[in-house]
């Protein structure tokens, strides 16, 4: 029998967004669940499932403040791990850190989501449009020390030209796209990763709890299953953003609304020029391999 070879890091991954260096002082315990992913590929929607398979439906958990994205540079690295080490429920935390970068547990559980980039940058565009301007004034003015947190100022291009930066410029101007994903696709067969699709997530969203429920060893209060579906619709979730954004209502115009922008696909393809779409295609094919690269565009194998 071949032994199970888990990943270990190689490098740290510090940016204008990230301090991977927490993972190292991170102490896990065995049921914990890491949320994997690149910006706007369905976080927040699969933190949302998670929260309400392990709180069996409760209607009122604030994502928000209970599960992190542990390796970003704000809050500061004391105020995120006093959080999670004084949590009692099972935890789940979110990353955007491609694997190397991560310091992986053979026992906690992690689940990766993907979303074809085209579909990524249209999210992306309305999410920096989002932000509201005033928050870095406000940050310093009440000294909460936002460390290395900048706020983005909004999208200067039109969204052909936005698009075409970042796949020239490999996720400008966020971070790197295909590492991620290739490293996350790299140890899909291990027992501890699940990978899904946002894709998957739209059109069977009921099939997809389930297969993440099974995948954490959650068992699903039947008499539960309608209020877990319907707090994980967009619509709801959009209604009740406060429980939900990342780092908080201050960060986001309308109260927090204006994160959850349309929760659809394809909104590119009327838009994107086919010469501009194709050369995304290839692009993945190329970065990713042709199995990766048609899972990212359709969330089917084959």
């Amino acid at each position: 029998m071949n032994e199970i070879r888990f990943p270990v890091k190689t490098g740290e991954y510090e940016n204008r967004f990230f301090d991977s260096t927490i993972w190292n002082d991170f102490v896990y315990r065995d049921d914990d669940v890491v949320i994997a992913s690149y910006a706007k590929a369905g976080t927040t929607l699969v933190q949302q499932i998670v929260a309400q398979l392990i709180f069996n439906g409760k209607e009122d958990v604030e994502i928000s403040k209970i599960s992190p994205w542990l390796d970003s540079v704000y809050p500061d690295k004391a105020t995120k791990l006093n959080l999670v080490e004084s949590q009692t429920h099972r935890r789940f935390l979110k990353t955007h850190l491609p694997v190397g970068s991560l310091v992986f547990s053979p026992r906690a559980k992690y689940i990766y989501i993907c979303r074809d980039g085209r579909d990524i940058v249209w999210s992306l565009y309305d999410h920096q449009s989002a932000l509201r301007q005033e928050t870095q004034t406000e940050l310093n003015a009440n000294g909460e020390k936002p460390g290395r947190l900048r706020v983005m100022a909004p999208p200067q291009a039109l969204i052909v030209d936005y698009f075409t930066d970042w796949l020239n410029q490999d996720g400008h101007p966020f971070w790197p796209f295909w590492e991620g994903i290739r490293s996350w696709w790299s140890i899909r067969h291990l027992p501890n990763v699940l990978i899904v699709h946002f894709a998957n997530l739209i059109e069977d969203m009921p099939g997809e709890i389930r297969r993440i429920a099974k995948f954490l060893d959650t068992p699903i209060d039947e008499s539960q299953w309608e209020a877990i579906i319907r707090h994980c619709s967009f619509d709801y979730m959009k209604t009740h953003a406060a429980r939900y954004v990342p780092l908080g209502t201050g960060l986001w115009k309308e109260g927090g609304k204006a994160f959850f922008s349309k929760g659809k696909n394809a909104r590119w393809q009327d838009v994107l020029p086919t010469e501009l779409s194709d050369q995304y295609q290839r692009r993945a094919v190329k970065e990713l391999g042709e199995d990766c690269a048609r899972w990212l565009a359709t969330g089917k194998s084959r």
